[in-house]
């Protein structure tokens, strides 16, 4: 724990640890999150492993690999972020943050069309085409649907932090003095990339 003098004279005390504890506290039920429906996905695959299969025979791997490109670059340049921030480099942290909204908005762009696309083939739960395929072909693309959309609206989340990371700085708030939040943004960023990184496998690339 640390203390910080105001201009005022009042003195506030940081529990940084205290920070990055609850973090990870928090990062842990994510994981539980997600980890539950891997185990649910790996269940029905291994009941259906062919329908699986065809399933992912709709799916584009370019697209999937170019997104697994996007937030690996996305993490290498939050990560360089909270390095700037540390040495004092607040002009470069912020164009760095600003790289990396830049890719969660590309790898959303490219997950609309996508998405886009498997709903104009009547893909998605409930059309008409979804109707008239296999049990297992139906499990695939709810799993697909469901998995791709929670991880989604996770990139939308971490994109909120990282404005909020942006607010502060400008603030004077983040600084190389105190950047506790900044590097839990980044940790729960790095979490958005690594699930992806087991989704797209997972979806994609079924042989």
């Amino acid at each position: 724990m640390e203390a910080t003098v105001h201009a005022t004279g009042h003195v506030a005390h940081r529990d940084d640890e205290g920070k990055r504890m609850g973090m990870w506290l928090f990062l842990f039920t994510e994981v539980l999150l997600f980890g539950g429906l891997f185990i649910v996905y790996a269940a029905y695959r291994f009941i259906n492993p062919e329908d699986f299969h065809t399933g992912s025979q709709h799916l584009d791997w370019v697209i999937g690999a170019i997104n697994t490109v996007i937030l690996l670059t996305s993490s290498l340049t939050v990560a360089l972020s909270i390095s700037a921030i540390q040495s004092g480099n607040t002009k470069k942290a912020k164009i760095l943050l600003y790289l990396t909204l830049a890719f969660a908005l590309a790898f959303l762009v490219n997950k609309y069309f996508e998405w886009g696309g498997k709903i104009h083939h009547g893909l998605f739960p409930g059309m008409e085409e979804f109707k008239h395929l296999t049990h297992g072909e139906s499990l695939f693309f709810v799993l697909y649907f469901f998995m791709t959309g929670l991880h989604g609206l996770h990139i939308i989340a971490g994109g909120i932090f990282i404005g909020f990371i942006l607010y502060y700085i400008n603030k004077g708030e983040v600084t190389s003095e105190s950047y506790t939040l900044h590097e839990n943004a980044g940790l729960y960023w790095h979490l958005v990339d690594v699930i992806w990184i087991y989704l797209f496998p997972l979806f994609y690339l079924i042989i």
